[in-house]
């Protein structure tokens, strides 16, 4: 979504909220708790076609924090479906 494109629809009516003003919001509400006391903003896409969302952390110290105090996922092996344009599946 970062270029533009909807990954679901394909559509180009991709929008950023990353220079929305108090992205913190009251009660941390456009946020993630990264710990006890931290939260990490979130800059939000969203595809006004087809209402798909995507939210990343842009903050380099906060995704550097998540990488001390958060659990890495490991990866799988997923299954792509070449005529299935839904999103992979686990194994």
């Amino acid at each position: 979504m970062k270029s533009g494109k909807c990954p679901k629809c394909s559509s180009h009516e991709v929008f950023s909220g990353a220079g929305v003003s108090l992205k913190k919001g009251p009660f941390g509400s456009n946020s993630i708790p990264i710990g006890l006391t931290s939260i990490a903003a979130l800059d939000n896409l969203v595809c006004v076609e087809c209402g798909y969302l995507e939210s990343y952390i842009s903050d380099p110290e906060k995704l550097a924090e998540i990488t001390r105090k958060w659990d890495r996922v490991e990866a799988e092996d997923i299954e792509i479906d070449a005529e299935d344009d839904s999103l992979p599946r686990e194994r």
